[in-house]
C-alpha cells in the first residue's frame, strides 16, 4: 500500500493532462470531420 501512493502521484497528473488534451483534440476532429462531411454538398452548391 506504502508504493501505490507515489505511484499514483507520479503518474496520476500526467494521466489527467492527457486525457484533458485527449478531449480537446477529440472535439477539433469532430469539427474537422464535420468540414470535410459538408465539403462534398458545399462543392456541389458552387457549380
Amino acid at each position: 500500500m506504502d508504493q501505490i501512493i507515489p505511484i499514483i502521484s507520479e503518474v496520476g497528473f500526467p494521466i489527467a493532462v492527457t486525457l484533458y488534451l485527449l478531449y480537446r483534440i477529440e472535439t477539433r476532429l469532430d469539427l474537422v470531420v464535420q468540414s470535410i462531411q459538408d465539403l462534398p454538398q458545399m462543392l456541389s452548391d458552387r457549380l
